[in-house]
C-alpha cells in the first residue's frame, strides 16, 4: 500500500467533521508550501522611475510640509 492509499484509508474511517478538519489542514499546508515572492522596498519599487531623491530633498520636503504645524496644543 502506497502513502496516498494509506492516507485515503485512514480518511475513510474518520467521522465527517474530522474529515473536514483534515481537509482544512491539508489546505493550510498547501498554502504554506507555495513560494511567495519577497516584498520589494519602496526604493526598489521606484527604481525604474529614474528619480534621484537625496536625504536633503526629503528633509526639505518635510520642513515645507510640517514647518508651520503647531507643536503644542493648549487646552
Amino acid at each position: 500500500m502506497n502513502f496516498e492509499e494509506l492516507v485515503l484509508e485512514r480518511l475513510r474511517h474518520l467521522p465527517v467533521d474530522k474529515q473536514q478538519q483534515l481537509l482544512d489542514f491539508a489546505e493550510f499546508l498547501s498554502q504554506k508550501a507555495t513560494i511567495k515572492k519577497p516584498l520589494r522596498s519602496i526604493r526598489g519599487l521606484c527604481a525604474d522611475l529614474k528619480v534621484d531623491i537625496t536625504e536633503e530633498d526629503i528633509a526639505q520636503a518635510r520642513q515645507e510640509m510640517w514647518g508651520n504645524f503647531p507643536r503644542d496644543i493648549v487646552s
